[in-house]
């Protein structure tokens, strides 16, 4: 008996396709491609419309990126500038810092908790990123997580039913605000830590309970501390970062060593005086300290890992009511009013370029043409998009500002492009005197996505930025120069890498370098 082969027929509408008439096709049920051919007819212009090419007047194309680059969730990680870590769970209410794991869940009732005002303060004092500590090492969870009973599941907060990480993730939705969440390796509740393939499977469904229920995470905070005299344990953290770049591919993940953001080797927010985004993970282990390595990159780096710094506003990381927050430049009882007073600060120095209406030059600028995409002035414009750069096979690398009145300044900023890559490897500023002599300002190495100098004022009304060297011909994507009437140096202290002052149990650089974002905490 002969089987029959079962098929379809296909037609394609004329009224779709007013080129095909009506047309059947027909195929098997399992496949069916339709590939429809075109032939164009090419008609030549007339040969007096035609032009040569070499009578024609093309721009140059931009440098090319010099590797590493960051990725497109790297940069985005770096315009954000700086984000608040919040540090919240059962040592708030124990006094500790180091949670023992053993704290009863019914100590956990913030009966006032309101997210929607964390989001308010972060946005009102300028940060764009919130990163939550969904677990701290005590293994107390924010969220209801189906993993373990040790969680505001078993708290008397909202009766059993609250998720903190649920609320701080709708009230910074709302906001237009970033949202990160830190989920520490070591738990000292979790009975099968030190069980290595049992942790590692508790572990990766918790992250990945975060990573699918609150929508967009921008960050993924992790690091290696753990206590003396520990259960030995070993983290799986490669299938961690993949897992966590499939589920969140535009979240950034910071540990000591990357793969995205790396620790700069200190809680006291201090970098280096030189500090490449530049980096070989290989080179460092999570949880194993280069510090030195940590602090200022590697200008021969294979990566681009940028550094980002944290620091508390208190002495510790999380409350308590025997201590009192650091102050910006004031004394101040409470830690939003702190916040105010570094927003203030902040604008009150940056908010004017005293260079803003110069008028530039440069030793050269790239391109056969007058090309705006290569301009001295775009240094003036906000942002790292746009950038100076000079002609090719250059042996100086300088930018001439003239303020046209004299100006009395302390503080430059200067960003590179730095999605061309970081480039710059030493600069200085030098300023005219009254004698007509130029006379240098200051001068710094590494300048990456933003860096910040600050000097005894000077007044002059013509300045001279040089480069010295660079990787490449030099991107100069910002200059300006700022007034900072408000820090106070005092004690200053000198080593081998750092130079900074002390001011009300607060450190602050003397040549503050910003190739990385800062993070606050609260």
């Amino acid at each position: 008996m002969t089987k029959e082969k079962k098929v379809q027929s296909t037609t394609i509408n004329s009224n779709c396709y007013p080129l095909i008439r009506s047309l059947n096709f027909i195929r098997p049920i399992s496949q069916f491609i339709f590939f429809l051919f075109l032939s164009l007819p090419f008609q030549s212009l007339p040969s007096s419309s035609s032009s040569s090419s070499s009578d024609r007047k093309f721009k140059d194309p931009p440098p090319l990126p010099i590797l590493p680059i960051p990725s497109a969730f790297q940069l985005r990680w770096q315009l954000d500038d700086m984000a608040i870590f919040l540090h919240f769970g059962t040592n708030t209410f124990t006094d500790s810092e180091w949670g023992s794991g053993r704290a009863d869940p019914s100590v956990f009732n913030p009966t006032q908790l309101d997210a929607a005002q964390w989001v308010r303060v972060a946005k009102d004092s300028g940060f764009k990123r919130l990163v939550l500590t969904a677990k701290h090492h005590d293994g107390f969870c924010l969220w209801p997580t189906e993993y373990t009973d040790y969680s505001v599941r078993s708290s008397p907060w909202r009766n059993g039913s609250g998720d903190i990480v649920g609320e701080l993730a709708q009230a910074a939705r709302d906001a237009g605000i970033g949202l990160g969440i830190y989920l520490s390796p070591w738990d000292r509740h979790e009975p099968c830590y030190g069980e290595t393939l049992d942790y590692n499977e508790f572990y990766i469904g918790q992250m990945t309970e975060l990573l699918t229920k609150y929508g967009d995470i921008r960050e993924v905070f992790l690091d290696g501390a753990k206590g003396e005299n520990e259960k030995d344990m070993e983290y799986f953290f490669d299938s961690w970062f993949s897992l966590i770049h499939q589920l969140q591919p535009g979240a950034v993940i910071f540990t000591d060593a990357g793969p995205d953001v790396r620790w700069i080797g200190d809680e006291a927010g201090i970098a280096g005086s030189t500090c490449w985004s530049l980096f070989n993970r290989s080179y460092v282990t999570i949880g194993g300290y280069d510090t030195e390595y940590l602090i200022r990159g590697d200008p021969v780096g294979h990566d681009w890992v940028p550094a980002e710094c944290d620091v508390s506003i208190r002495p510790g990381w999380f409350w308590h009511p025997s201590e009192v927050p650091k102050s910006a430049s004031l004394i101040s009882a409470e830690d939003i009013q702190v916040l105010k007073e570094f927003n203030e600060l902040k604008k009150s120095i940056f908010s004017l370029n005293l260079a803003a209406n110069a008028l530039l030059t440069a030793s050269s600028t790239r391109g056969r043409l007058q090309d705006s995409r290569f301009d001295p002035y775009n240094v003036l414009k906000e942002g790292i998009y746009t950038y100076w750069a000079p002609e090719e096979n250059q042996y100086e690398w300088v930018l001439y500002l003239n303020l046209t009145k004299v100006v009395s300044f302390n503080v430059l900023r200067v960003q590179e492009p730095i999605h061309m890559g970081q480039r710059v490897m030493e600069f200085h500023l030098e300023i005219l005197n009254a004698n007509d002599e130029w006379k240098k300002v200051i001068n710094g190495t590494t300048v990456g996505y933003q860096r910040l100098l600050r000097f005894p004022t000077v007044k002059s009304q013509h300045l001279r930025f040089v480069i010295d060297e660079s990787r490449a011909d030099p991107l100069i994507s910002n200059l300006g120069i700022y007034m900072d009437e408000f820090s106070i140096f005092s004690n200053i202290v000198y080593n081998n890498t750092r130079r900074h002052t002390h001011l009300n149990g607060s450190q602050y650089l003397r040549h503050i370098p910003f190739n990385h974002s800062q993070v606050a905490t609260m």
